[in-house]
């Protein structure tokens, strides 16, 4: 993916994340969706309404970590966004009027591509690794980073308002 280009108003960062070596990953499975570069939704709530089949194929090695969940629960899928763009400060999206810092956005162009999706488990079977989502706004094969319960008790800001304005 070319990311030499930038948009009015973007500001690169002085450093490019991606070539630091100061982090260790592990992948703990693979997203399935029916997404590919070029047709995916901006956001779960497209996702929802255009339907598919979603779910985390979680790798051998951590489907133990799996015990505790059910159909019905929330999770939040950390995911990693492999191909996005990891050297903009500041971004000028087309949704806004003015160009924005990246923190302010939900963009995948970050210095940790990193993102989460809060869903809805429809199914699971731990002896598979299997994970039936209701909805997923990531690519087919997008590796996942933590699976994580989703807790109305400590996951709701107490008088929670709207994101950055």
């Amino acid at each position: 993916m070319d990311h030499s280009a930038i948009r009015d108003g973007e500001e690169r960062l002085g450093l490019d994340p991606a070539l630091a070596d100061d982090a260790r990953l592990a992948f703990v499975g693979r997203i399935v969706s029916p997404w590919q570069r070029g047709d995916c939704p901006k956001n779960l709530r497209e996702a929802r309404a255009r339907g598919g089949r979603f779910g985390v194929s979680v790798d051998a090695p951590y489907r133990a970590a799996l015990r505790g969940l059910g159909p019905g629960d929330g999770v939040i899928v950390l995911y990693w966004m492999a191909g996005a763009r990891r050297d903009l400060a500041v971004q000028a999206p087309a949704h806004r009027d003015a160009p924005v810092g990246t923190f302010a956005l939900r963009s995948p162009a970050r210095p940790n591509p990193v993102a989460l999706a809060v869903v809805r488990l429809l199914a699971i079977d731990i002896q598979a690794g299997w994970l039936e989502l209701d909805a997923i706004d990531a690519f087919d094969g997008t590796p996942v980073l933590d699976i994580k319960p989703w807790l109305p008790s400590v996951d709701i800001l107490p008088e929670a308002q709207g994101g950055p304005r």
